[in-house]
């Protein structure tokens, strides 16, 4: 059965529909062609840049323009930011900005594959640098310039009257210039515009943090130190030196390690102790004769072994200990208080030639002596002084004489009391052309009336 005039034109119609449609889809190929004969494809990038449908001269300019304009943003510390330009460092493309090569891979023919594969849509231009502008412009940056770098930082610890406190440490902004100019450089090369200085993690740190175990631990030493309590018994008297005084003491160092401040801490102990010393000091005297005078000089009186004291000291601190103790003495008196001398001593007039020997503030014996020859130079020093020891028989020798006596007393280096058996007189002005070489020489009951009645350490004074 044949068809219909009506079925046959409805047939014409759709083949004729197919033709024009096949035609249209061929015009609108052969166009597109012809227009990608000289434009790039849709969807063509050269290093992530869009140059779609532009030909290759459009696509020349417009990479001359874009690294005409590169710019490197740095991002910093604490909202800062400084840029890097390209015309500062010499930038360019290695291709010479020639894409004629990248257009040709792109078959005019093959557009609608294109969209399907973008093997040759893309292009990288290699970028480079001139090195020695790129490490000009990097050492100019204002991140490098000495004013404006602030120094990373420890925790540090502040003393307060509860105790020592942590004080956060201070991160700073240093930069690390070789891990920066390493970013910096690929970041260039790669055609990127920003560098996070945080990320890249270019920032010096300090080596700890208010967190970290050995700060705590640093903390709770220095605590344990500042928890000594140490009182010093000078007779009566009492002295301490405690938390407050301790805490100027301590110094921490970059490792965290606690050292004491040597030069501090003598300073404040040796002006401690002096005044609690009394040899060479100046002291009020009152004389045989009831006249008060004021004499200093000599190795009589307290001494405290100031060196020993402080290195026991700092062994006590460490320790964290609380003590009472008495310093150790490199000297020591017969009498605590103002008057150390007390009421036990020797006391000689130089001027007068006179000895007077006291024991428990009772006069035991007196007389006249011989002091130093004052012509030859050999004058008894004056000063107060300490007995060193005293001896029965023997002979002292020195330049020209060799003198053997019953009773020797030394007080001041080789100048001693002793009997002279020699002398027929004492007193007077003997001792100006005919005194000793120094010695006082003594009548021999006046000898051995000290030396029975004295013991080491007794004072000693001389006076003129």
């Amino acid at each position: 059965m044949g068809m219909t005039e009506k079925e046959e034109n409805k047939r014409s119609k759709i083949i004729i529909g197919i033709i024009i449609s096949i035609c249209a889809v061929l015009i609108l190929y052969f166009s597109m062609a012809t227009y990608f004969m000289n434009h790039f494809y849709f969807g063509s990038e050269i290093n992530c840049i869009n140059v779609s449908g532009k030909t290759v001269e459009e696509v020349k300019a417009q990479m001359a323009e874009e690294l005409q304009n590169y710019t490197l943003n740095l991002k910093e510390r604490d909202g800062k930011s400084e840029q890097i330009r390209g015309s500062d460092i010499g930038i360019k493309y290695n291709s010479g900005g020639e894409y004629k090569s990248f257009k040709d891979k792109q078959n005019p023919f093959n557009w609608v594959l294109a969209a399907f594969n973008s093997e040759d849509s893309k292009m990288t231009d290699e970028l480079s640098y001139d090195t020695k502008l790129l490490k000009e412009r990097v050492d100019k940056l204002s991140c490098f310039q000495t004013n404006n770098i602030v120094e990373p930082k420890n925790p540090s610890f502040k003393y307060t009257d509860k105790g020592y406190i942590i004080i956060n440490e201070v991160s700073g902004n240093k930069v690390n210039k070789d891990i920066l100019y390493d970013h910096v450089s690929k970041a260039v090369l790669k055609g990127e515009t920003t560098v996070d200085l945080e990320a890249i993690n270019c920032y010096a740190k300090p080596k700890y943090t208010s967190e970290s175990p050995k700060v705590t631990e640093t903390k709770n030493i220095l605590n344990k130190y500042i928890s000594s309590k140490i009182t010093y018994a000078f007779g009566d008297r009492k002295e301490t030196i405690d938390n407050s005084v301790i805490n100027k003491w301590l110094k921490v160092n970059e490792d965290l390690e606690i050292t004491f401040d040597d030069k501090e801490m003598k300073n404040y102990m040796n002006a401690f102790f002096n005044t609690y010393n009394t040899v060479g000091k100046r002291r009020n005297f009152v004389t045989s004769s009831g006249k008060t005078i004021s004499i200093g000089g000599g190795d009589y009186g307290w001494l405290i072994n100031a060196d020993k004291e402080i290195q026991d000291l700092g062994e006590v601190i460490k320790k964290g200990e609380t003590i009472t103790k008495e310093p150790t003495y490199a000297k020591k008196a017969l009498s605590r208080g103002n008057n150390d001398i007390g009421n036990t001593y020797v006391e000689i007039d130089i001027t007068n030639q006179h000895l007077w020997f006291y024991k428990n503030g009772s006069l035991v014996v007196q007389g006249d002596v011989v002091t130093g020859n004052v012509s030859s130079n050999h004058s008894t020093p004056q000063g107060i002084y300490s007995l060193k020891y005293k001896q029965r028989n023997t002979v002292l020798r020195g330049p020209g004489y060799n003198s053997p006596v019953d009773f020797w007393m030394p007080f001041n280096g080789g100048i001693g009391i002793h009997d002279a058996s020699w002398r027929g007189e004492f007193g007077g002005n003997i001792y100006r052309t005919g005194g000793s070489h120094g010695c006082i020489n003594s009548p021999y009951y006046l000898a051995k009336g000290i030396f029975n009645n004295i013991e080491d350490g007794t004072p000693v004074i001389c006076y003129y």
